[in-house]
């Protein structure tokens, strides 16, 4: 639907923020992903989360890698900055541009392929410079873009839409984050939005690096193997004359339930994701019992969703490299390049 313009709907009874705009004024373009789509999900969550902080869309920057997920910083907040980078180097172009200009709000949108392994270094390095940026791991197992393959993330025994079993030990993001330092780890489910909106808020709110992780399935590539209206049944049997592709409509997954409770949620394979909401009595600043925690729920096959880990204590770039409090895209040209002999003088003063 790519060619199709979204229209401007504007109801009198919408509710205006703070700055007089609607949530409607923090939209993007019309979404091209698969309807039912985890991802379409998550950009409703951040729609709500910028809407309700009063952000000026203009002072956010929006930035992604390459994949489905990366698709998505289109589909909100049409009158930010935004950068489409290369494959996996969403997180380096994030550090720098939050480097040049630090009054900006800084969003990157990434999945599990685009961040667990081709851009794994960056992302390793923004969380170790705790760039103040909010990053979202649109985390569905899969390729997409590709067919399905496995991604990093994809947990051992998990089926391909081929039948095959992944062999290979998975990346936890939640688990890396926090063994890299972070101060801000948190997981949340693409299907709901009563966790996801408020740990967004935060995100976006927190002085350092702030990950977010949110299992969003892919209605594609998680089709029922065994039926015979799958892609994979009828791309077996059908004598393709040109070709052709067709996503079939699916229905929103979601899931409602208390917290220090687990649901188990049923994805559109039929296979079942047991989500266990972090009770009020949980610790999110002991780093150490946090991953034992998890390391616990893992074991017993749950995944574990809220906010898991904050350090407000922890050093933002900036401060760690002692910038001065101005944006650096906002100081005069002398300043910024005070010319050969302030160079010579600075290049005297280390030898």
């Amino acid at each position: 639907m790519s060619y199709i313009k979204k229209p401007v709907v504007r109801h009198p009874s919408l509710k205006l923020n703070q700055l007089g705009l609607t949530v409607r004024d923090y939209e993007g373009a019309m979404s091209t992903l698969c309807a039912g789509c985890g991802h379409d999900s998550i950009t409703a969550g951040i729609v709500r989360a910028f809407f309700e902080l009063d952000t000026p869309p203009h002072m956010v920057a929006k930035l992604s890698g390459i994949g489905c997920s990366s698709k998505t910083p289109a589909y909100f907040l049409s009158g930010a900055h935004g950068f489409n980078s290369a494959h996996g180097r969403m997180a380096a172009i994030a550090t720098g541009a939050a480097a040049a200009n630090r009054k900006l709000s800084y969003i990157g949108v990434s999945g599990d392929g685009d961040s667990l392994s081709i851009g794994l270094g960056h992302m390793a390095h923004a969380i170790r410079r705790n760039v103040k940026m909010l990053y979202i791991i649109e985390n569905n197992g899969v390729y997409g873009l590709t067919k399905g393959q496995f991604s990093a993330s994809a947990d051992m025994g998990s089926k391909s839409k081929r039948g095959e079993a992944n062999a290979q030990a998975p990346i936890d993001p939640v688990m890396l984050a926090l063994s890299l330092g972070a101060t801000f780890v948190a997981r949340s489910f693409s299907g709901d939005k009563t966790q996801l909106v408020p740990i967004l808020k935060a995100a976006l709110l927190h002085d350092g690096f702030a990950l977010v992780d949110v299992i969003s399935p892919c209605v594609t590539f998680n089709d029922h193997e065994g039926s015979t209206k799958s892609y994979m049944h009828t791309r077996k049997n059908q004598v393709p004359i040109v070709e052709t592709d067709f996503i079939p409509p699916a229905a929103e997954i979601t899931a409602d339930y208390a917290e220090g409770t687990v649901a188990r949620v049923r994805a559109h394979d039929g296979s079942v994701i047991r989500l266990r909401k972090v009770g009020a009595d949980y610790d999110p600043s002991d780093r150490t019992r946090v991953v034992s925690f998890l390391r616990d729920s893992q074991a017993s096959g749950e995944i574990v969703t809220g906010l898991l880990f904050i350090d407000s204590g922890g050093t933002e770039m900036h401060r760690n490299a002692k910038t001065v409090t101005t944006p650096l895209v906002d100081l005069p040209f002398e300043e910024l390049c005070p010319g050969s002999a302030a160079l010579e003088k600075l290049q005297t003063s280390y030898r």
